[in-house]
């Protein structure tokens, strides 16, 4: 008790000391270990006091090492100073030597260690200031003719040393846990890429004096930048190998391509303006002062000559110099382009237009929308003049400008098609801003009034325009033998106007709401009269037409939907025409089934289908279901529609999900875009073909119901030449009857589906209401039934021909009937299996009593089967 005592207060004690208590004497029992525990307590004490008096020891020695190290640091930072001072002095004493002065000096390389550790190899350890610059790409190039002309320069230099002194800290703050070590291989690849940053600046240098510069030649101008362009691709493809073998440069490689950056940003704006230029210079983009109205529909246009061939001699291969040069340069970043985006959807990156091409389309671009705004109100003028100018120089791409695209080594791309797209592209984009906007305008003003105007119909003339313009333009592709592109999902590019809608889909579900409301008022008036409901199909879509015997009203609703789905085929994208297509052709689907249900329902409700008008009207409606289904089924066999179905995932296919109300599971993707439709057009018919198969069973049960309860007819004898039951003949001409006409207004599908079932039903009704109510055959009964059973099929022969093969437990039942005594037993002896070898499958004998009454000599059977597996 008085150790218990000689401890301290528990609120004296710390957290940590606490939690440990607590979790070595958590009972009684563990009181009894605590000399162990304190045991283990002295053992750690001693580990941590150990482990304390190395730290301290470390710390040592890294203060002292850390203190040589900020001596050296120092020392650098002197030296980084001075070389300011030069830099300054520099400015100042300018000599009179022509062109750029370069500092080169040897650099070294920065790299990444296994361990994630900065290494810094190098020549002199005293060239940080050096290794700082490149990383940083900071080499100074000064030229000019005095000091005010270096201001701007000097400027820039300025804003460049404070790059280094941001990035000189994070560099000494990793130089403090790296070791200094040589090797060779390192510098001289930092030293091959120094000497081309070098020389690509120079180049870069010298193209901007020249054009500053009146007297300098365009010759030595187009020179010193394809030098520049092929020292820019030598540096690349070195960038290229030090990626792939040297993935801890990362830091190299991107302080390389800052600076090649810097160069191009100034290469490639020289080279467009001096191609512009160029293009000015021999009479680029042709006149258009002399079109008129009439002349946009002529085949050539021989009044204005093609510029591209009209130029000659020294202009012409500077113009071709100019142009090879701006492939070269637009390889080269695709080059780069694909080496950033190592490991991702590069495609998507890597496809820009061709822009030799674009030089040539902008002002041809700027031309025609001075007259474009003439016609604001006429846009088929505005259509027939791009497609003019697009026909009349696409073989002139070809001719003159192809050769130096291959020569560029710029593969993937043809001037032809690069024409075609960027002349529809210049459309497309003239279309959003400036006539679009005019008939949203009037679509919005008409809604808000309420007054009824020609902005629908202008509208949809402008989409007739559009699409008749893609449809000309596709004929045009074909005609110069182009093969498109493929996109990044491997679809062939598509060249539509109607790529106005890829940024706006707004403005198609506007669109998509017009024609819906077009088709709408175009299809009522045609399912509302009366004679399109009983006219059979003429000239129909399926070649087996005949088989379906579906109203005219059906083909005229599938005529609709065909011209809907023409409007959006040339839309440039999978999404947007799935989208249209569910905008506007499901609805008019959905339409179509309502009418079709409400005429079934109107004829229900009237007669019950008992009498023939009602089962032709709705087996018209059975009819035109059928032929839908068949159509829908035969389009989305289609690529076209095949390609919607499997888009049905994506966000713009679920966004119209949500819009109609209606969500596709995910494993029925890829069936097709209306598989939704096929399925209630498919339940549709089924419902009813069911539907008139029970009025018909209905009707022949209720008169043969005398015949099925005289049981005493099967123990009578028959009359002499009498075969059939009389009260039989009144059903079965019911059934005829009925069954006839079906047959003629119904298509042979669902009519098979009919009477097929009409045969099992009438098998069950014989089954049930004669075999299994217990009822006594008299020999001559048997044979009674026998022949009732044998009119009953020939029914049922006209279209099949064993109709004994749809009555499976009557023509059993009968066949047991039939049977001789021994054989009976020896059938019930051997159980199902010898029930079946006598084929016998449909049914199983529960109970089965046969007697022989011999003094009468009548064989009397009384007989209960049940149904078995059936």
């Amino acid at each position: 008790m008085d150790s218990v005592q000689s401890l301290p207060p528990l609120s004296t004690l710390s957290t940590s000391v606490s939690s440990a208590l607590n979790a070595k004497l958590g009972t009684n029992h563990d009181l009894t270990q605590a000399p162990s525990i304190v045991a283990e307590f002295l053992t750690q004490c001693d580990d941590l006091e150990r482990n304390l008096v190395h730290l301290n020891r470390t710390l040592e020695s890294n203060l002292a090492s850390y203190a040589s190290f900020s001596n050296r640091i120092g020392y650098l930072f002197g030296i980084v100073n001075s070389k300011l001072t030069d830099l300054g002095s520099s400015v100042c004493l300018r000599s009179s030597v022509s062109g750029s002065h370069q500092c080169k000096v040897s650099i070294f390389i920065l790299i990444f260690s296994s361990s994630s550790s900065f290494v810094f190899e190098f020549v002199h350890e005293e060239h940080w200031f050096y290794l700082i610059l490149f990383l940083c790409g900071n080499f100074c190039v000064i030229d000019g003719e005095g000091l005010g002309e270096e201001l701007p320069s000097l400027a820039k230099e300025v804003a460049r040393v404070e790059a280094v002194r941001a990035y000189a800290v994070v560099v000494f703050q990793y130089a403090k846990k790296g070791v200094f070590s040589y090797s060779m291989v390192e510098i001289e690849v930092a030293s091959k890429l120094d000497n081309l940053i070098g020389d690509i600046e120079d180049a870069v240098s010298s193209t901007m004096n020249k054009n500053l510069r009146k007297d300098s030649s365009a010759q030595n101008s187009e020179e010193t930048r394809l030098v520049a362009i092929k020292t820019l691709k030598v540096t690349e493809d070195l960038l290229t190998s030090v990626t792939k073998a040297r993935p801890q440069w990362a830091r190299l490689v991107s302080a390389v391509d800052h600076r090649v950056d810097r160069a191009l940003a100034i290469l490639r704006p020289q080279a467009i303006a001096d191609h512009r230029a160029l293009l000015t210079s021999f009479g680029w983009p042709p006149s258009l002062s002399n079109l008129t109205s009439s002349s946009l529909d002529a085949r050539k246009s021989s009044e204005v000559p093609n510029p591209l061939f009209t130029m000659h001699g020294d202009l012409k291969r500077r113009y071709c110099e100019n142009f090879f040069a701006l492939c070269r340069l637009q390889e080269l970043q695709r080059q780069r382009k694909s080496r950033q985006l190592e490991g991702h959807n590069r495609e998507v990156a890597l496809h820009q237009p061709l822009w030799a091409i674009e030089e040539l389309v902008i002002p041809v671009s700027v031309a025609c929308q001075r007259h474009f705004s003439k016609w604001i109100d006429k846009p088929e003028f505005i259509f027939a003049l791009v497609y003019k100018i697009t026909r009349d120089y696409v073989d002139s791409m070809d001719e003159l400008l192809q050769p130096l695209v291959d020569e560029a080594m710029l593969t993937g791309y043809s001037c032809k098609e690069e024409w075609i797209s960027a002349m529809v592209t210049s459309l497309s984009t003239y279309l959003a801003k400036e006539i679009f906007p005019i008939y949203i305008g009037q679509l919005e003003e008409e809604s808000v009034t309420g007054i009824r105007s020609q902005a629908r119909t202008t509208w949809l003339h402008l989409i007739d325009l559009m699409v008749s313009f893609d449809n000309r333009i596709k004929a045009l592709v074909e005609q110069s033998g182009i093969l498109l592109s493929l996109l990044e999902d491997g679809t062939p590019r598509k060249i539509s106007s109607l790529s106005v809608f890829c940024d706006r889909p707004d403005w198609l579900d506007m669109w998509a709401e017009i024609e819906l409301d077009d088709a709408m008022e175009k299809l009522k008036p045609e399912i509302d009269e009366e004679r399109n409901w009983t006219k059979k199909v003429q000239g129909a879509d399926l070649s087996n037409s005949d088989d379906y015997k579906s109203p005219a009203v059906s083909s005229i609703t599938f005529t609709c939907l065909s011209s809907l789905i023409e409007r959006c085929r040339l839309l440039p994208t999978v999404s947007l025409r799935s989208r249209f297509l569910r905008l506007t052709s499901t609805p008019v689907i959905k339409f179509f089934l309502d009418c079709l249900l409400l005429r079934c329902q109107e004829a229900e409700g009237l007669t019950a289908l008992t009498d023939d008008d009602a089962l032709i009207k709705v087996s018209n409606s059975v009819n035109a279901a059928h032929y839908s289904e068949s159509i829908l089924k035969e389009w989305c066999e289609d690529v076209f529609f095949l390609e919607m179905g499997l888009d049905q995932g994506e966000h713009p296919g679920e966004s119209v999900a949500e819009n109609s109300g209606s969500e596709v599971p995910i494993e029925e993707y890829g069936n097709g875009i209306f598989h939704e439709e096929i399925v209630k057009f498919e339940d549709f018919r089924t419902q009813w073909v069911e539907k008139i198969t029970m009025v018909i069973l209905r009707g022949f049960d209720a008169r043969c119901r005398d015949y099925i309860k005289n049981r005493r007819q099967w123990q009578e004898k028959s009359e002499e030449g009498w075969t059939v039951s009389q009260t039989l003949i009144g059903a079965l001409d019911y059934l005829q009857a009925k069954m006839a006409v079906i047959e003629e207004n119904l298509n042979r599908v669902d009519f098979a589906g009919i009477w097929r079932s009409l045969a099992a039903g009438v098998d069950k009704l014989i089954f049930n209401g004669i075999l299994m109510s217990n009822v006594k055959f008299h020999e001559e009964g048997v044979e009674r039934f026998g022949y009732d059973v044998e009119v009953v099929w020939g029914v049922f022969r006209a279209w099949c021909l064993r109709p004994e093969g749809f009555f499976p437990k009557v023509s059993e039942s009968l066949k047991l009937l039939k049977m001789e005594k021994d054989q009976l037993e020896d059938s019930l002896k051997g159980g199902q299996k010898r029930m079946k070898e006598n084929r016998i499958r449909h049914l199983s004998v529960a109970e089965l009593n046969y007697t022989v009454d011999l003094d009468k000599g009548v064989k009397v059977v009384s007989v209960c089967i049940w149904l078995f597996d059936y």
